[in-house]
């Protein structure tokens, strides 16, 4: 089985698992999160499987500035007056699925520094 056919954001792109996506664009794609942190907690991944936010702006830095603005046109969209933008890269930063995913957090107060 090759890395991208075990990848569960990889199975969310190809519409084999289903996501509640709020956005997209050529080179990302936006979905709720299925165990929100904030009252807004949505993912966002681009559509090539790189295993983190290090990896796609080494390779592709159009991509993730492509994500970057996508996380910010869904906050746009969500009404977040502020929102926190995290990308968990490594297991020791707790990232879980090592493919690349940034994080739109907001609709709350949110504490500084972060856990």
């Amino acid at each position: 089985m090759s890395e991208t056919s075990e990848c569960l954001f990889c199975r969310i792109l190809a519409g084999e698992v289903p996501a509640d996506v709020v956005a997209e664009t050529d080179h990302s794609l936006a979905f709720r999160d299925i165990g929100p942190q904030a009252p807004t907690h949505v993912l966002v991944i681009p559509r090539r499987h790189v295993p983190d936010i290090g990896t796609l702006a080494a390779e592709a830095p159009e991509e993730l500035a492509d994500a970057v603005a996508l996380a910010a046109r869904v906050a746009d969209d969500e009404g977040l007056e502020g929102f926190r933008l995290v990308a968990n890269t490594g297991a020791a930063a707790q990232q879980t699925v090592f493919h690349c995913h940034l994080h739109v957090l907001g609709g709350r107060e949110l504490t500084w520094p972060p856990g």
